[in-house]
């Protein structure tokens, strides 16, 4: 019997989490009564049920019962009830824009700030998320890229990758990316920009790539940042950080930092302790010849 309490901060996705998850097979209940909790787990993994996957959603709907929930827990588990818990967070900035995008009052917001009401949220589910067995941040993921989480965790039966870590080049004229954790600038190394038969061209190209790579300070640069790289994750792993933005930047995003951050991808990416995705926010931006 596969039992998981799926639970997070309101606009997260616990929803569409509980949506795959049923998709995957799972029998899934949300907003299920607290005190109930212990009838439905025994319900649920009687001998004579047909049901083996369980996926039941807890939230802060659940009013002050919530605080049930952490004895009910552990009366679970006392009674040898394997179950786990998957929380889904986000960054309150992240929450709060798509509040404003759904035009949604937040439950604890009590007609006010929405924001005040991710914050009382936040102090209410802390128990949980430190119980939590698998923490996963939806600021930067996508609906695939979230559906692709759960399907390695609950289908395939993949050791969870609780940190996820996007390299992002950009170009420091369009602004550093307000959600970095980690910024290099790469404009030091030789800039392609200025040859005409590379000027139209990306880092992702061969012709680009070869030009960056084919000095010494750039070799030198990308072996130092790896080196950097690899010694940083393990740490920030062990701090409990689930997402890690490592941004390059050059003047345009369009060379230097596209080239240096594939080249890192590369050397990071066949990691088994981590998630890892590449983007290039500025690669089109100003593509067209003048």
């Amino acid at each position: 019997m596969k039992f998981i309490i799926v639970t997070g901060m309101s606009g997260a996705g616990k929803s569409t989490a509980l949506k795959m998850l049923e998709d995957m097979g799972f029998y899934c209940v949300d907003n299920l009564p607290i005190p109930l909790l212990d009838k439905f787990a025994e319900l649920t993994c009687n001998a004579n049920s047909d049901i083996n996957k369980v996926a039941l959603g807890i939230d802060i709907r659940s009013g002050q019962r919530l605080e049930l929930l952490e004895m009910m827990l552990e009366h679970l588990w006392d009674n040898h009830f394997s179950y786990k818990i998957l929380f889904l967070d986000a960054s309150d900035e992240c929450l709060l824009k798509r509040y404003k995008e759904t035009r949604r009052n937040h439950p604890l917001s009590e007609g006010g700030r929405v924001d005040t009401g991710i914050r009382k949220e936040r102090e209410r589910l802390r128990f949980l998320r430190e119980e939590a067995d698998y923490v996963i941040d939806t600021s930067k993921l996508l609906t695939r890229e979230l559906r692709i989480q759960l399907e390695k965790i609950f289908v395939a039966g993949d050791n969870f990758k609780s940190l996820y870590v996007t390299i992002l080049s950009f170009g420091f004229k369009y602004g550093i990316p307000s959600d970095s954790d980690l910024v290099f600038d790469v404009r030091f190394l030789p800039n392609p920009y200025y040859y005409e038969n590379m000027r139209y061209h990306t880092g992702n190209e061969a012709v680009v790539q070869d030009y960056v790579m084919g000095f010494e300070t750039s070799r030198e640069f990308l072996k130092k940042l790896e080196d950097m790289v690899k010694f940083l994750i393990p740490n920030y792993m062990a701090e409990g950080k689930n997402q890690l933005v490592i941004s390059i930047g050059c003047t345009g995003g369009k060379h230097r930092s596209v080239t240096i951050a594939n080249a890192l991808y590369e050397c990071l990416k066949d990691s088994s302790e981590y998630g890892i995705k590449i983007e290039h926010r500025d690669i089109d931006k100003d593509s067209k010849r003048q």
